[in-house]
């Protein structure tokens, strides 16, 4: 019988002793940070204000709109969407070719950041606990959804799907597991990037009781 252990995390943010002040360094370093730091600048928000619907942009996007005033390039760094990515390279890979195609028209290569308006660069590390919740069927899987954490869900719906670099989020895979593909999809399709971590719970315990 496959059980679905429940899990959370605890994340170490750390600086990585990187700043940049105009468009070009901060494309150099996109491409080279490591995948953690790539992470924490487009998740960090949803991590720390759960609560927010939707969701305010990327780290990238933020600061290039109001540090160095490129609006467009911010609008069209803000407008990833990056449920549609496995895989963080795949995501630094979109951030890089949207700054590339803006700076071949040669714009904002002269721009820079007034002093104390640098970007700087950060990253997490990622703690990962076993808690004490698990499911062997449907019924308990609703009871322990209840009951966790903000940060364990999060954990099973985001941070294992991208940081792991896994097809889908933790509940649908477990669910095609044991047989319930229909549900499984139901699941996959939500999207968790549009709505707050506990109106997620509540849609996916609704979709979940629809098959008890």
């Amino acid at each position: 019988m496959s059980i679905f252990h429940f899990k959370t995390r605890l994340n170490l943010v750390e600086m990585l002793g990187i700043r940049v002040r105009n468009v070009p360094d901060l494309l150099e370093q996109i491409r080279q940070v490591p995948g953690a730091s790539i992470y924490y600048h487009t998740h960090r928000f949803l991590q720390q204000h759960h609560y927010l619907c939707p969701e305010p942009p990327n780290d990238f996007a933020f600061w290039i709109a109001n540090a160095l005033g490129l609006d467009g390039l911010g609008e069209q760094l803000a407008s990833v969407d990056t449920i549609k990515f496995a895989k963080i390279n795949d995501l630094r890979d979109a951030f890089s070719v949207i700054i590339e195609k803006f700076q071949s028209r040669g714009n904002g290569m002269t721009v820079s950041c007034h002093e104390g308006e640098e970007f700087h660069f950060m990253s997490c590390r990622t703690f990962v606990f076993s808690t004490d919740f698990h499911a062997a069927d449907i019924k308990e899987f609703i009871q322990a959804l209840q009951a966790i954490s903000i940060n364990s869900l999060y954990y099973h719906i985001f941070e294992s799907r991208l940081r792991l670099g896994k097809v889908g989020n933790d509940f649908s895979l477990w669910f095609e597991s044991i047989g319930q593909k229909e549900l499984a999809g139901e699941i996959a399709k939500l999207d968790p990037y549009t709505i707050t971590l506990e109106s997620l719970r509540k849609k996916i315990i609704n979709i979940v009781e629809k098959h008890a």
